[in-house]
């Protein structure tokens, strides 16, 4: 047998004995799948990526187990999540926080989400919304933006922290606006809620899924949706865009990538079956109830999407002098 014909019969066999190879790809998953959350359990992006994780343990021959890794603005879990081995078996809950804020605030970020991370696909975008208390003399968007520029910088608006996705989406208003309020930030979306409700605070910036309970109750009032377009369940409420600031959209969100170098048919089987997943009635409209939206999309929209936040809170954290230490 001439060499040349030796090597043609070698090659398949060495292809098949390479960890990414398309025979070991063809077994995946043979051993449980692990996601990485870089939040408290609890937490929004642990309850819905824990939704998704529950369906792929059903379709798939092996569990899908979420680790919660909470902690330092996500930075440890996303740095875990990319440094692990790229062979399909640890997915990260990457979210606005984690992908597109924390790049452009934290001076020395050890990851960089388009560097070290494959895209996978987009789960739930949680809108955020203009909230006010039930005394607040404003009754309407338009009112509010009345009273703020008669006196600039005075009025006290809640966030939950600073670089969240609710303190960036304040910033942002005020560069589109040229409103100025005077950001009180919370330790989180609850205290900061609590005393919108007590009082103390006239306004907030806040998920629909923490402030919708309290409007119903009559403890808040929505004033503007941070969404392009108007909400199902706040049909009533116009958004800021249409308002306010044309184009303006703020939300948070929270997505599935991979280490970079993960196979790519493995990357798209996962974008396919968590895309099914999102796409099934019932979860839909289960994300609804609970203040989100279900947002499937291919690889390559999920790492154009992430470009473009990337792009827009690194403009506000510019603008804004935004920056977290760590």
């Amino acid at each position: 047998m001439t060499t040349h014909r030796r090597a043609l019969l070698a090659a398949p066999l060495l292809a098949a004995a390479l960890p990414g190879a398309a025979g070991a790809q063809g077994t995946w998953p043979d051993r449980p799948v692990r996601i990485i959350v870089p939040f408290p359990p609890g937490q929004a992006a642990d309850t819905f990526t824990r939704l998704v994780a529950d369906q792929l343990s059903q379709r798939w021959p092996q569990r899908v187990v979420v680790e919660n890794r909470a902690g330092g603005a996500g930075v440890p879990a996303m740095d875990a999540g990319a440094r692990s081995a790229p062979d399909g078996y640890t997915l990260v809950a990457g979210s606005s926080g984690t992908l597109s804020v924390n790049p452009v605030v934290l001076p020395r970020s050890p990851y960089d989400p388009e560097r070290d991370f494959a895209p996978i696909t987009n789960i739930a975008m949680v809108p955020l919304l203009l909230i006010a208390h039930p005394s607040f003399p404003g009754r309407t968007v338009q009112d509010m933006e009345r009273l703020v520029r008669q006196r600039l910088g005075d009025w006290n608006i809640a966030s939950a922290g600073p670089a969240t996705s609710q303190h960036m989406a304040i910033e942002l208003l005020q560069l589109r606006t040229g409103l100025r309020f005077n950001i009180v930030h919370y330790r989180g979306s609850g205290p900061g809620l609590a005393d919108l409700i007590a009082g103390n605070v006239p306004l907030m910036m806040d998920s629909v899924a923490s402030a919708l309970p309290q409007i119903q109750a009559g403890r808040a009032r929505a004033l503007a949706v941070a969404l392009p377009s108007r909400l199902p369940t706040l049909a009533d409420t116009p958004t800021i865009a249409e308002t306010l600031s044309p184009n303006y959209r703020a939300y948070g969100w929270t997505g599935l990538v991979a280490p970079a170098g993960t196979p790519a048919d493995i990357i798209a089987r996962i974008s396919n079956d968590v895309g099914a997943i999102l796409r099934d009635q019932a979860l839909a409209d289960r994300f609804v109830a609970m203040g989100a939206i279900a947002d499937p999309q291919t690889p390559q929209q999920f790492a154009a999407f992430i470009r473009q936040e990337i792009a827009q809170w690194g403009e506000v954290a510019r603008a804004a002098n935004v920056r977290l230490e760590g």
